[in-house]
């Protein structure tokens, strides 16, 4: 009879999926030596976990333990990037604040910024033009954020690119 048992770097990846903020600290705070930018194997940190199901207290303890917020998983996207296209702004505010890159680039050419545009969340689009997230990025097919809402016609995302 074998007994599964979990490394701690698996532990802490469902813990930042539950969003359990004393399992985080518990795993951290041990002296095991649990890295917290551990990943899984489609690059997906704690951090990046934690923050795409909406856990900031979780995103909290993370960042304060020393993950990085600019990690990027195998496809290139960060949890600013995930953050941006679900609209979670609170979540995206604690990253701007802990320094997260606004301007990084995915495997497509693709930024927070053009994330958010392409699915039309009108605020976490101002909250990253605020922060000066660059909007003349350009992804592989040589489309800027202001190219895209143009071509969905957006009016209401259109205008906060001053068109």
């Amino acid at each position: 009879m074998s007994f599964y048992s979990a490394k701690p770097g698996d532990l802490l990846i469902d813990a930042a999926r539950k969003g359990d903020v004393a399992s985080i600290n518990q795993l951290l705070g041990d002296g095991d030596g649990v890295d917290v930018n551990v990943a899984d194997e489609r690059g997906f940190t704690p951090l990046t976990i934690a923050t795409y199901d909406n856990h900031i207290e979780a995103a909290k303890a993370l960042i304060a333990a020393g993950a990085d917020v600019n990690r990027q998983d195998v496809a290139g996207n960060t949890a600013l990037m995930g953050v941006s296209f679900k609209g979670y702004a609170e979540i995206a505010q604690l990253l701007i604040d802990n320094r997260a890159d606004l301007n990084l680039t995915n495997g497509t050419g693709g930024t927070a910024l053009l994330f958010a545009t392409m699915f039309g969340r009108a605020d976490m689009i101002r909250l990253l033009l605020k922060a000066g997230a660059d909007a003349t990025i350009r992804d592989a097919k040589g489309m800027t954020a202001r190219d895209v809402a143009t071509q969905q016609g957006n009016q209401e995302v259109l205008a906060l690119f001053g068109a």
